[in-house]
């Protein structure tokens, strides 16, 4: 299993990487790109409005899967433990995971070594997601202050629109960001009782 946990965190790490390389890549190219469209005129800025628009949804989506992996390379085995096929009966892992199931009923405060580690590690996942969750919510806040500041400072029709696109994205995500980090939050104050639901214990 150790060496299952060390591929993991490696996978991880690696998709993190790329994932956060791409997205300051594309939000250099989305600067960009936004500027040719306050500058443009007829056919070209529509297409640039486009382009901005998917350039932006990528980034996002950018975001989301370095926060997850992030998340995976700081709790490797919890990661893990999510491709197995725990609502499946029988099976070569059966028994293990019965095993899980019964110390998971009884006081968890009793529980094995392993099934310990397992509950900590459950935990540190949730707080690394929370963390997390933190960071982007205090940097779309950063964004939409930023935005709605400059709103109130310029004159030209089209930049205020941009800008008040861009506040209101911020002012959006940043309280449902906010509400998954509350979430993980939950879990990890009783990482054994999230692990006995995980299981259906």
């Amino acid at each position: 299993m150790g060496g299952v946990v060390e591929y993991w965190f490696r996978f991880h790490v690696a998709k993190a990487l790329i994932a956060l390389a791409l997205l300051g890549v594309l939000a250099a190219l989305g600067v960009v790109v936004w500027r040719a469209f306050l500058r443009s005129e007829g056919v070209r800025r529509g297409g640039l409005a486009v382009a901005g628009v998917c350039v932006t949804g990528v980034g996002l989506l950018s975001l989301v899967v370095a926060a997850a992996n992030v998340q995976g390379a700081v709790a490797p085995f919890t990661s893990a433990l999510t491709m197995v096929p725990v609502g499946t009966r029988g099976g070569e892992l059966a028994g293990t995971l019965d095993q899980v199931r019964t110390e998971l009923a009884a006081n968890p405060d009793t529980a094995s070594p392993a099934l310990t580690e397992m509950i900590s590690d459950n935990a540190r996942y949730h707080v690394s997601m929370a963390v997390i969750a933190g960071i982007v919510a205090v940097g779309l806040v950063a964004v939409s202050v930023v935005s709605w500041r400059r709103f109130t400072e310029v004159g030209d029709r089209r930049t205020r629109r941009v800008l008040g696109a861009f506040g209101v994205l911020g002012t959006v995500l940043a309280p449902a960001v906010l509400v998954a980090g509350a979430a993980n939050v939950t879990v990890a104050a009783d990482s054994a009782r999230g692990l006995t639901e995980f299981f259906g214990a």
